[in-house]
């Protein structure tokens, strides 16, 4: 089932999930005690992070080195298959740019569609650990706008090899990605809007959020989503802050502000635990704030913390 169908159908907020893929070594059991407590609230759909190799440089006997990729993440599109079939719940894999070539990038569709996975989230992704900034593969997509075009060539039948008459359609309800408070490449918030239109008149059928701890950030985000003709639904993405490292770490890489009444408190806790609470009452609040406001789904990113979204979730609903 569409994420837009769990929307439409819907007599109040929803619920969904974000998971990363366990670390090479580790099972599917690790996925499955994470999800077992959270599947009381009967998430609408859950989404699974896709994480791009990296470069390594392994030392040989020699002393010379051997250049080598690495995938410390593996197994989004078969860990969305086997939460589909254990949990009987719709799955939302990412899809990226980086790392992808437009081949890579229809055989992956392809497989998604054959297990019967009709949603993705359509990404550019983060730049290689490295490279200064972002570099398309060989033959890929430099920008998410191009991703969801091909997306929505093989809803409509059309694939890469131009013999290939009359193709099986696969119909994908896509997901794009928004920044409340911009993307951090963008020269300005406007400039970031018209991109995220251009990607809702490509066929992005909704939009989520970027993680905000703000929430009058979000509310103008939307006014202005709709001010410039962006009809399609907005997800807001959350996250507890649980740490006090995060209070440094978070802005450094997502590029978001921490309030000012929160980093004060969370400054203020002596240990980590202390901060946690406050990050979940911080995110309770949040939560249902934005219920109020008439969000479609509340979208918690999990990463690692399925007993702080437990309680917020118990909570909220």
């Amino acid at each position: 089932m569409k994420v837009t169908d769990h929307i439409t159908q819907a007599k109040d907020t929803l619920v969904s999930f974000e998971i990363l893929p366990p670390l090479k070594g580790k099972t599917i059991n690790t996925i499955y005690s994470h999800l077992d407590p959270l599947m009381e609230f009967k998430p609408s759909f859950i989404n699974v992070t896709y994480h791009r190799s990296e470069t390594m440089f392994k030392k040989k006997a020699d002393g010379t080195f051997e250049r080598v990729e690495v995938r410390k993440r593996p197994g989004t599109v078969a860990i969305c298959a086997a939460i589909k079939n254990h949990y009987n719940v719709d799955t939302v894999p990412h899809l990226i740019c980086g790392g992808f070539s437009k081949r890579d990038t229809e055989d992956a569709l392809i497989d998604l569609s054959f297990l019967g996975i009709d949603n993705v989230l359509a990404l550019r992704g983060d730049a290689a650990k490295n490279e200064a900034g972002f570099e398309p593969e060989a033959n890929g997509h430099a920008y998410s706008v191009d991703l969801i075009k091909q997306v929505v060539n093989m809803k409509n039948g059309i694939y890469l090899e131009e013999d290939i008459k009359n193709g099986g359609k696969a119909d994908f309800c896509i997901g794009a990605a928004g920044y409340p408070e911009k993307h951090f490449e963008a020269p300005n918030l406007d400039t970031d809007l018209q991109h995220l239109k251009d990607k809702v008149d490509a066929g992005a059928d909704y939009i989520m959020t970027q993680m905000f701890f703000n929430n009058q950030k979000f509310f103008d985000f939307v006014k202005s989503c709709r001010e410039i003709g962006i009809d399609v639904p907005i997800i807001p993405g959350l996250k507890p802050l649980t740490t006090k490292k995060q209070l440094t770490v978070l802005p450094k890489i997502f590029h978001v502000d921490i309030p000012t009444e929160l980093s004060n408190e969370v400054a203020k806790a002596k240990t980590d635990e202390d901060v946690e609470k406050i990050g979940t009452a911080w995110l309770i609040q949040q939560s249902k704030e934005l219920k109020a406001f008439g969000v479609p789904v509340l979208h918690y990113y999990t990463l690692g913390k399925p007993r702080v979204i437990y309680d917020v979730v118990k909570e909220v609903r």
